[in-house]
């Protein structure tokens, strides 16, 4: 055989071993270790995904190995179709100044990154905990960029909608919640401390300094009218903002859905004219059945409906759908595709993270379809295979 042959069969084998190692990379199955062009684990948590001028952008925090605290700031990947990943770096980096709201050992949660097609900015809302206090603080942070893979330049953070009432509380209930007194109870959970909960005790607790934030996802409506969702008083209550036309600000108008019902991780999803809200309960990094609520508007009424997750996770056994299939649930995803028929149609996608708490960075993430039965409820189902 010739020096030329052997060169080009040689040639060939690399080539073929090259695509088997693209193809192992960007072969993503859920509940496995999703590689970038690095191949390196995607290393983007609780955040979302937007699309613009083409590319997909994919958002979500840095986690360190090993502890909570973050040390390097918010990742940002991109893609031409949502299965090759490109580590673009970081999008917002933690401070390097003491005393910064952001400085290392800050922690950053929940990403969550909007195009302003008014001002033609980059806007990026995440819950943020103060160095050092645990998860006292409870703030939303807001940063902002030029381009889609940053630098982000951080803003502020802030409780929210001090001093004001939800804007569909009545009078007599406003009494009400003015009544209660969150700090004589020392026991949680009894029946008579969720009476007052659900009276609206820590909204009037935390009134004048303004609302906690925690798990958090926004919305932009079909208008451009952006939208702030987020667990607060003790993880409690979700809470309905809306933000001002920069998407910098709150304008103060909002209310409360389910006071008392203890949910947190919210993403959302509009189709077919309603509103479908999917949470999780409160139980740290240990997964738990999602809860679902449905509304006709976005500042409701919400009526509380059944999970939507169905069916057997043969991957991981221990983590029925009664259990989300062991994740918990970061953003909805929407799709645009075109059909047979050349009609566009939406496919949703629930995006949702199962936790590691021994080594963040290694939580391992799950992309499963919407589907809907036929009275139109979302549903979902396990399925190894991503898109």
């Amino acid at each position: 055989m010739s020096l030329f042959s052997i060169c080009r069969r040689g040639a060939l084998l690399l080539i073929l071993l090259q695509v088997m190692f693209a193809t192992y990379l960007h072969a993503f199955t859920n509940g496995k270790l999703w590689m970038d062009n690095s191949g390196k684990h995607i290393n983007a948590h609780g955040g979302n995904v937007i699309k613009y001028n083409g590319k997909y952008y994919w958002y979500g925090e840095n986690r360190p190995y090993v502890g909570f605290t973050t040390t390097v700031g918010v990742s940002v990947y991109s893609s031409d179709d949502l299965k090759t990943w490109t580590n673009e770096g970081v999008a917002l980096s933690i401070s390097n100044e003491e005393g910064s709201d952001i400085e290392a050992g800050c922690i950053m949660e929940r990403p969550k990154v909007i195009y302003n097609k008014k001002t033609n900015k980059f806007v990026m809302l995440f819950h943020l905990e103060l160095k050092g206090r645990g998860y006292e603080a409870a703030r939303v942070a807001f940063a902002e960029s030029d381009t889609p893979t940053g630098p982000f330049r951080f803003i502020r953070s802030t409780r929210i909608n001090a001093g004001i009432w939800p804007f569909d509380m009545k009078k007599a209930d406003r009494k009400a919640a003015m009544a209660t007194d969150a700090g004589k109870w020392k026991d949680w959970w009894t029946p008579e401390w969720r009476k007052e909960t659900e009276k609206g005790m820590y909204l009037w607790r935390d009134f004048e300094g303004g609302q906690m934030s925690r798990d958090m996802t926004v919305y932009v409506d079909e208008k451009g009218k952006a939208y702030h969702i987020t667990s607060s008083q003790e993880n409690l209550t979700l809470l309905v903002s809306e933000l001002t036309d920069d998407y910098l600000d709150f304008t103060g108008k909002y209310n409360m859905i389910a006071p008392g019902g203890q949910n947190e991780a919210p993403t959302i999803m509009r189709h077919d004219g309603k509103y479908w809200l999917i949470c999780s309960g409160c139980t740290g990094w240990a997964p738990n059945e999602a809860r679902m609520f449905v509304s006709d508007k976005i500042w409701g009424p919400w009526k509380q409906v059944k999970s939507p997750f169905k069916g057997a996770n043969a991957t991981y056994k221990d983590f029925p759908a009664s259990k989300t299939f062991g994740g918990q649930g970061t953003y909805i995803l929407s799709v645009p595709e075109t059909d047979d028929k050349g009609k566009t149609v939406t496919k949703y996608i629930f995006m949702a993270d199962i936790w590691n708490p021994e080594h963040l960075s290694e939580s391992l993430h799950i992309w499963l379809p919407i589907n809907f039965d036929s009275e139109a409820t979302p549903e979902i189902m396990w399925t190894d295979k991503v898109l």
